[in-house]
């Protein structure tokens, strides 16, 4: 039995259940009472966590990522931590890798530390199978859960996320007004952002009545850091016979790979060809002309889910979700 499972039970929030435990007096007496039968009727124990969300506060949050060496996780992994020290809390890093074993084993070790919360930074954490996300399910009836970029619909979860959806979806018509015909969309990931990025893109061209072809949708399988690799992917589609005016990728490293077979194909951008990253990181700056990336306003939505997770752990009403909407900045790559 979790404070999870008692908030369940008695048809309130946790929020509601740890004031219950705290003996706030900002309770209605009926729902207090309801609370503390549930409690007595199933011998519940507090941990430190259901005391109070303030009080007993190991002033500790975990951090999970699947690989630090990532540009977009590196950078979020700074945001947060930076504003989480200047609330006064203390943060403890696991990096998990990508497979589901790697992800629970981390997450248990941090639960084991009594950290206050848990911080999940990326998409990858919450799984298609249903039956695979029920580790954070279970984790979330002890603390909070955090989530960055990602959605799922749990009690005592919190999501921060961008629009990713419609973030791609505007830059793919954006492209499309501007004369490029076959646009070749580059993505590396099936997690939940790396689908709706890939939606957004088929729902652009549908709304332009233009059909969806298999061969313009491309999933390159090798490392974040081989870049050379992407120059290569996209050479091997080029040699095909695939033909493309235009490119856009669900990430900076391969807008970037697929500049670098521009000019080793002595391919003009953009005037023969457009190009779009995603991120806005330091590798839109490392290209000639200048990458036009999507901005998915990572800072602020860092920014945002350490106040929710403040806000949560002071027993604030707060809410379940944040979404942010992302921005083209255009550069050098486009020609609109």
């Amino acid at each position: 039995m979790t404070i999870y499972d008692i908030s369940k039970k008695a048809g309130v929030s946790i929020a509601t259940v740890s004031r219950v435990l705290n003996g706030s007096a900002n309770v209605k007496p009926k729902t207090r009472k309801k609370v503390m039968d549930i409690i007595e009727q199933y011998g519940y124990k507090p941990n430190a966590f259901a005391r109070g969300l303030g009080l007993n506060s190991m002033k500790t949050i975990g951090i999970l990522c699947a690989d630090a060496s990532d540009l977009y996780l590196a950078k979020a992994i700074y945001y947060i931590e930076q504003n989480l020290r200047e609330n006064g809390y203390h943060t403890i890093l696991g990096c998990t890798g990508y497979e589901l074993e790697g992800k629970k084993e981390s997450l248990n070790l941090l639960l084991s530390q009594h950290v206050d919360a848990v911080v999940m930074i990326g998409s990858n954490f919450i799984l298609n199978n249903p039956e695979d996300n029920q580790y954070v399910r279970d984790a979330a009836g002890q603390v909070p859960i955090m989530l960055l970029n990602a959605d799922f619909d749990c009690n005592n979860v919190y999501c921060t996320l961008c629009d990713d959806y419609k973030a791609t979806q505007d830059a793919t018509e954006q492209m499309l007004s501007s004369g490029a015909n076959n646009i070749l969309y580059l993505y590396n990931s099936n997690s939940y952002s790396g689908l709706r990025k890939l939606a957004g893109y088929q729902n652009a061209l549908l709304s332009h009545d233009i059909p969806l072809k298999k061969e313009l949708m491309q999933c390159f399988k090798g490392s974040h850091e081989d870049i050379d690799g992407v120059k290569s992917f996209v050479e091997s589609i080029c040699k095909k016979g695939i033909k493309f005016d235009g490119i856009v990728t669900s990430d900076d490293f391969l807008a970037i790979g697929a500049m670098n077979f521009a000019r080793a194909s002595h391919v003009k951008v953009p005037s023969e060809l457009q190009i779009v990253g995603y991120n806005n990181s330091i590798l839109a700056h490392c290209s000639e002309p200048e990458l036009s990336s999507i901005d998915n306003r990572l800072e602020d939505m860092c920014i945002q889910l350490v106040k929710t997770l403040i806000g949560t752990l002071s027993q604030s009403e707060m809410p379940q979700k944040t979404i942010f909407s992302g921005e083209l900045v255009k550069r050098g790559s486009t020609s609109f």
